[in-house]
């Protein structure tokens, strides 16, 4: 929200330094800070130096070589003679009041103004335009006060300050107001904030705009009907609509220059009288209003919800399909033509235009809710939905509508018809039970009662049973986000000040880590000892997206009837493309590898260890209840908010693509492969103390099935083992369709199976000093047989002798036979308490032999 100091001070009081405007500017801003909101920036003080306003004494038209003709102006500065200026704009002539820019002074963009020679002339300053001045108009000429003024400009002389008849020496404060504060949306709502931020007293700093407003107690002629046959929610769509109807108006006339500078310092570009008028109306009071043109009307308007197959051409000149959750405004009998979104934007077809003589005012409270889903569902936000989405004062929508009448009359002419339309009635607002000593229990800061009273009605609050152990307090109508006690609590520690709540660091629990008491548990510990050791291996740790789009299980691969296409859809998604939550962490993770390798980063090794949310059974869980908040909830209630939660599991995924060790002096460097993807995965269960080991895997979605592996736990046996994950290589197809390089490996595992299968504490073992014992072996066996179901045998076979167990080497040829391989392995052999003989290691090794030969038919090579 941009707000004029200028503006800011008509309804608030307003400190002003003896610096000048640039310290008042930086001390509403501090101001507004103190009381939560959020300062985005300073805007204004562009232009400096002399800019004053300057009268044409004479313009004598110079036709140049290049077709172009120039003025040669004298033009009468206040100064004792007048200074020549050349000009190239056509649209002003002798005895018209300019504004000129004397050397020395800046403009904005740091354009520096100095005499120089031009067209055989030396201009002596520039007479400037709209555009040149900042002021965020257009133009094709410069700046003829007269007309931009109209009276005002009257008791102009030649050498007055330009800026301060411009308005140029303004400062407009921004700040971001959060969701729960719609009201600060207006001048109205940040005067009060103002007087709040710099402790006054607000009965006396601000002055509220509304405040004897006349609103006509007769009823109004044009017919307004309330009909939301479908209530979102059980909320109805419109709680109040008031219609006035003004007619003679010239509604296409420019509007005054003050009402058109407002607009553009707060961010609104001016468009025409009628529309300028209900933005500036929206600005200074937050409520929205809409003008329609009165003779494209027929009949009553409806408030009622969209029908089936029911379309709107907007204002933007876009043709919507509505949906049947939009509320929209009607016309015609029974509401049969649908002429505006309600609360987010009007319809073309009754648009004001030039020609509109007669217009229809419109001023109303449509349900936050609605109005929010609406303006998402179309992607078409506006600065109403905007308003309408936080809440509005529905008690002052008569009054809006009556200052907008108003300002329409006195510069538009015509005259406004007697009576108000004005259908339905401000909500019912609760009464509020705050016990005395809940700001002070909350917030950690002595309260007294007297203070919480001062405070809440500083709010605007109205306060019953005052000295009493618990109060009664009713919020006022432009609050409607104060619901309950915890509410009203937050109020009064901001308005007493978030500055007065000290810092107080907490207290260290005793107790080691991981106990009850304090500490990480020692799940966590596990999950970020994984992560360091991921990191350390050289992948880098990602957080992707948690929301996918429906079309991603299609790009995986993935079969129909997986348990991965079964997932939850979002009810209010952040993007409407991606409404649904990741079963699979490789399926956002492939977006950051797409993106990372789109900005030339070819050598990309990804890990994330992050939750995926699987669906209940058969897709569908009960609905969560909702419980109160006047209580702690009860064990049952508890028990099924957490029976509503879909499951959760933590998962690891890496993806790897490019060089796996970079081409350099030392060597060629080598691509990351499925042997890459295979490690990594070894790896996690290293980390978590629970080996895993690599299984043949026909091929999972979205691995390539010659190029996959399945990992279990190790020592498992085949009927009893639980595959944890999957790691290779990814599918051609699969690649294609997602852009991502070619040959890119990846893996993804279930954590919860290995979280739950983690040892105990780990004692060191004793460091041998007997020496090892090496032992060779080659085998030969089927091409088919997995080099893990061999090494498996051979470990079961050499027995507690064997220390370490390697492949060293696969040979393929004529040598072995057609259809069969030879792998070379390296024993480690060694005894804890002596030294081992070679009888002893030659018996390991041939029972290690033996066994893998039982095992897979390996025989080895040379027999």
């Amino acid at each position: 929200m941009r707000v004029p100091v200028s503006w800011l001070a008509e309804v608030a009081d307003v400190e002003v330094p003896a610096e000048g405007p640039e310290a008042t500017a930086r001390g509403v801003a501090a101001a507004l800070v103190r009381v939560g909101l959020e300062e985005e920036g300073l805007h204004g003080g562009d232009v400096t130096g002399p800019v004053v306003v300057g009268r044409v004494v004479s313009a004598e038209p110079e036709p140049q070589k290049n077709g172009k003709t120039i003025h040669w102006c004298s033009v009468d500065v206040g100064e004792d003679a007048p200074r020549g200026i050349v000009c190239g704009a056509q649209n002003f002539g002798a005895g018209d009041l300019v504004v000129v820019s004397l050397p020395g002074a800046v403009l904005p963009g740091g354009f520096a103004i100095a005499a120089r020679r031009t067209y055989g002339h030396v201009s002596d300053g520039m007479i400037c335009s709209a555009a040149e001045l900042g002021l965020g108009e257009e133009s094709s000429g410069i700046v003829v006060l007269g007309e931009l003024l109209g009276q005002a400009a009257a008791d102009a002389r030649p050498g007055d300050d330009a800026l301060a008849l411009l308005g140029l020496d303004d400062r407009v404060v921004e700040v971001n107001v959060t969701p729960d504060r719609g009201y600060c949306l207006s001048v109205r709502g940040l005067g009060r904030e103002l007087a709040h931020g710099r402790r006054l007293d607000v009965a006396r700093a601000f002055r509220d705009p509304l405040e004897g407003v006349a609103v006509p107690a007769a009823p109004g002629g044009r017919a307004v009907v309330l009909a939301d046959g479908a209530p979102l929610d059980g909320r109805p769509g419109a709680t109040r609509f008031t219609a006035r109807t003004v007619r003679g108006v010239d509604a296409a006339a420019p509007s005054p220059w003050w009402l058109r500078r407002r607009l553009v310092q707060a961010g609104v570009r001016p468009v025409s009288l009628a529309v300028d008028v209900t933005n500036y109306v929206m600005l200074l009071v937050g409520q929205p209003l809409h003008a329609y043109d009165a003779a494209a009307l027929d009949g009553p308007v409806t408030v009622r919800r969209a029908r089936p197959g029911e379309r709107l051409t907007t204002l933007d000149g876009v043709d919507r399909a509505l949906h049947p959750e939009d509320l929209v405004v009607a016309d015609g009998e029974d509401g049969a033509r649908a002429v505006g979104l309600a609360g987010v934007m009007g319809g073309a077809g009754t648009e004001v235009t030039a020609s509109t003589r007669d217009l229809v005012l419109e001023a109303a409270c449509f349900d936050p809710v609605s109005v929010a889903r609406t303006a998402r569902r179309h992607r078409l936000p506006s600065e109403a939905s905007r308003r309408f989405e936080r809440g509005v004062d529905d008690a002052a929508t008569a009054a809006a509508s009556q200052l907008a009448v108003d300002l329409l009359v006195r510069h538009g002419g015509g005259a406004a018809e007697d009576g108000l339309t004005d259908v339905g009635a401000p909500r019912e607002r609760p009464w509020v039970r705050l016990p005395v000593g809940e700001p002070a229990r909350l917030v950690g800061v002595p309260y007294p009662p007297e203070r919480v009273v001062a405070l809440v009605e500083q709010v605007g609050c109205e306060v019953a049973d005052a000295g009493a152990e618990v109060l009664s307090v009713r919020p006022p109508a432009w609050r409607p986000d104060l619901l309950q006690a915890a509410d009203l609590v937050e109020e009064v520690a901001r308005l007493d000040g978030y500055d007065r709540v000290p810092s107080v660091l907490p207290r260290a629990r005793p107790g080691t880590t991981g106990s009850r008491l304090g500490g990480l548990s020692p799940r966590r510990r596990a999950v970020r000892s994984l992560a360091r050791v991921l990191a350390e291996a050289g992948l880098v740790e990602v957080q992707a997206d948690v929301f996918t789009a429906p079309g991603r299980a299609d790009e995986l691969g993935l079969p129909e009837g997986d348990e991965r296409r079964v997932a939850l859809r979002v009810a209010n998604p952040l993007r409407e493309e991606a409404p649904l939550l990741r079963t699979s962490l490789l399926a956002t993770l492939v977006d950051v590898l797409r993106r990372n390798v789109g900005r030339g980063v070819e050598d990309v090794a990804l890990v994330e260890v992050a939750p995926v949310v699987l669906p209940g059974p058969a897709g569908r869980r009960s609905p969560a209840p909702r419980p109160g908040t006047d209580g702690r909830p009860s064990a049952q209630e508890e028990r099924a908010v957490r029976d509503a939660v879909p499951p959760q599991p933590l998962h690891v995924a890496a993806l790897l693509s490019g060089a796996r060790a970079p081409r350099g002096w030392e060597g060629p460097g080598r691509t990351a492969d499925a042997r890459d993807a295979v490690e990594v995965a070894l790896l996690v269960g290293e980390a978590l103390g629970v080996p895993l080991e690599p299984v043949a895997d026909p091929g999972r979605a979205p691995f390539h099935p010659g190029r996959c592996v399945a990992l279990r736990v190790a020592g498992t046996g085949a009927g009893e083992a639980e595959v944890v994950g999957h790691a290779g290589e990814l599918a051609p197809r699969v690649v294609a369709a997602l852009e991502l390089p070619a040959r890119t490996v990846a893996l993804e595992l279930d954590l919860e199976p290995l979280l739950a299968a983690r040892p105990g504490p780990r004692r060191a073992r004793p460091v041998v000093a007997y020496p090892p014992v090496k032992q060779d072996v080659a085998l030969v066996v089927d091409a088919a047989v997995p080099s893990g179901e061999v090494e498996r045998a051979l470990r079961r076979g050499a027995g507690p002798l064997l220390e370490g167990l390697r492949l060293v080497d696969v040979y393929e040829g004529e040598q072995v036979g057609e259809g069969r391989r030879s792998l070379a392995y390296a024993l480690r052999l060694r005894a804890p308490d002596r030294t081992l003989t070679t009888a002893e290691a030659s018996r390991a090794r041939e029972a290690a032999v033996a066994a893998a030969g039982e095992a897979t038919g390996a025989v080895l090579r040379g027999t």
